[in-house]
Formats: C-alpha cells, sequence, structure tokens
C-alpha cells in the first residue's frame, strides 16, 4: 500500500492537527514497514484539484489520507478523509476563518469524493452521521493518543504552584469562565495559573494580573514537566472532539478537571471531575479541593496514568489502516 498523507497541519507551529499527522505518520510508518506513507502539500493555486493529483502520480500513490477535512477534488483513487470535529458548523463565532471548511467539506463528504471518514471520538462520529447524512459504515472512529515523550517528570516549574492549561487560545475554549473560576482560589491561596498554547488571531489579549501567566507557545521538551507539576490541568472548553491537550496531562499523571463535554468523557473516562462549562461555581470548588491537596489529589493523579494507558499511537495506526484497506475495498469492489 501507498498512501499519500496530507503534509498541511504540520505548517502550524503548535496545536493538535500538526501532533495529529506528525504521530500518526510515524506510528503507520513504524508498524507496517512493508507500506509507503508520504507526505505531500502544496500551497498553489488548485492544489486540491490538480497539484495533489501530480504529486500523487509521482509517488504512485494508491490512497489519499486528508489529516484536516479535505481530501482531492478528482478522485481517481480511494481517499479517507479526518473529520476532527464539528466545530466549524456549531458557532460561526468559533471559528473566524473557516469558510473554506465549512463549504467544501460538506461538498467532499455528501457526494462521496471521500470514500471513507474517521472521526477522533464516537461522540463526534454520531453528530456527523446525523449532521451530514453519513451512512453509519462509511464512517469510523479512531481515538488518538499522546506522543510517549509525555510521562512524569520530577523538574520544578517556578517557585509558586500552579494551575495549568494547555491549548490554543481560542473562543471555544472558555478561558473566561477559566479566569472567574481561578480568581477566588488565586485571593485565598496564592496558587498561579499558566495558559500555555498560541493564541489565535481572534481571541483577545488578556490583560496582565497578578498570578495569571501567559506563556506563549511552550515547547514538546518543556511540556511534561509543566503538565507534571501542576497541581490540576484545567480544560473548560465548550465543544471537543477529541482534546488531546487533556489526554498529554493525564498520561503526564496530572489531576485533570474539564468539561462536561461528550468528546472529552472519552478521554477521560473516570480520571477526573467534568464540570458544567457555564457555570464557575464548581469550578471554583474543585480548584479550593485541588489547593487542599491529599488523598483526593493523589488519587486523581493515579487515575489519570491508569486511564491514558489504554491509549497508544500503535492502536491507533492499527485502526487508521484499516480504514485505508476499507475504502480500498470499497473503491475497486
Amino acid at each position: 500500500m501507498r498512501v499519500a498523507i496530507d503534509a498541511t497541519p504540520l505548517t502550524l507551529s503548535s496545536g493538535g492537527l500538526a501532533r495529529y499527522t506528525s504521530e500518526l505518520t510515524q506510528a503507520l510508518s513504524a508498524q507496517f514497514p512493508e507500506d509507503e506513507y508520504t507526505l505531500v502539500s502544496g500551497q498553489e493555486p488548485l492544489w486540491w484539484l490538480w497539484g495533489v493529483q501530480r504529486e500523487m502520480n509521482r509517488n504512485r500513490a494508491t490512497l489519499f489520507h486528508g489529516t484536516n477535512f479535505e481530501v482531492p477534488y478528482l478522485p481517481t483513487r480511494p481517499s479517507v478523509m479526518s473529520l476532527h470535529d464539528l466545530s466549524p458548523w456549531m458557532d460561526r463565532a468559533w471559528h473566524h476563518a473557516a469558510d473554506r471548511v465549512r463549504s467544501r467539506a460538506p461538498v467532499l463528504i455528501q457526494l462521496g469524493i471521500a470514500t471513507m471518514i474517521v472521526t477522533d471520538s464516537e461522540s463526534v462520529r454520531s453528530q456527523a452521521i446525523a449532521h451530514f447524512r453519513i451512512h453509519p459504515d462509511r464512517i469510523v472512529a479512531v481515538p488518538l493518543a499522546a506522543s510517549a515523550k509525555f510521562k512524569p517528570t520530577t523538574g520544578q516549574v517556578g517557585n509558586l504552584p500552579h494551575f495549568l492549561y494547555v491549548g490554543t487560545l481560542e473562543p471555544r475554549k472558555n478561558i473566561p469562565l477559566l479566569l472567574e473560576a481561578w480568581r477566588p482560589v488565586h485571593d485565598k491561596h496564592g496558587i498561579e495559573l499558566h495558559l500555555a498554547g498560541r493564541r489565535r488571531e481572534d481571541f483577545p489579549t488578556l490583560p496582565d494580573e497578578p498570578g495569571l501567566r501567559i506563556l506563549g507557545e511552550v515547547s514538546d521538551d518543556n511540556l511534561p514537566a509543566l503538565y507534571s507539576q501542576s497541581l490540576a490541568f484545567v480544560y473548560p472548553s465548550l465543544y471537543e472532539g477529541f482534546g488531546l491537550p487533556v489526554l498529554e496531562a493525564m498520561q503526564c499523571g496530572a489531576c485533570v478537571i474539564a468539561s462536561t463535554d461528550s468528546g472529552l468523557a472519552e478521554v477521560i473516562g473516570n480520571a477526573g471531575p467534568q464540570l458544567d462549562p457555564r457555570d464557575p461555581r464548581p469550578w471554583t470548588e474543585a480548584l479550593l479541593a485541588c489547593a487542599r491537596g491529599g488523598d483526593w489529589l493523589e488519587q486523581r493523579r493515579a487515575k489519570s496514568l491508569a486511564r491514558a494507558r489504554q491509549f497508544s499511537w500503535e492502536r491507533t495506526a492499527r485502526m487508521t489502516r484499516e480504514v485505508y484497506i476499507e475504502a480500498q475495498r470499497r473503491w475497486h469492489g
């Protein structure tokens, strides 16, 4: 099997799309050395119409995997589309620059140009079946995993205890609620809140305030220490397809507190509390419980590690390749 994989997400400096594309390609190549996996990308006009066809022909690709909502517009061979979530169609305020995805992905799906579709969770799979009227046999949930580089570390981060958020700073992530919930805890205990991640241009600049540290993008080498040494990893997102930073934090042994989003529930299981993302009061209570420490906090950390062991990129690669085989079967049969 010769698979061309869309490398466009690798142009992003950070975030789940880049992580997904990189980790999946490496895991596929390691587990299936008899296959060829080639990363392809281009920025010229009509790339998805003609340029990608040229690259696939040059590499003699027998299948294309679109890692970010797109596949070639001319169906000259089987293709698989990754549909990570339905956020572009749920609230226009969440994505200021998603018009292309909003208009083109439904056409590629509904006209059958994407032979098969993969989602990161059963939650998104169910949403996609209902929204796009996809036949259930054509769409498969393939859970993601955290990189092996994320593991507990004893490195010290700063001099003060902190809560941690990692992810793109964007409207959907619900940062204002997190700030509202954290402020009383900082006033009482002096615990800082660290926000790590790229700020998208449609997210307002946060004003300086005591205890709030805006870290910007943090390298992968430094993230495990941030996760491991946090009192808790907090993720109040209004909607997620999976929530990869949550799993990374769990794999580092962090206590996790997240919203009641159904995609996040598939990741967390019973490892940590899930709270209403519209009400700051339970978030404040959970952060205060973390500040008190003790057995409650240690139990959550142990549950995080146990739950994280159920995910691996090797499993993700095996399940993804099964979708490739099914796409080829449908194309030829």
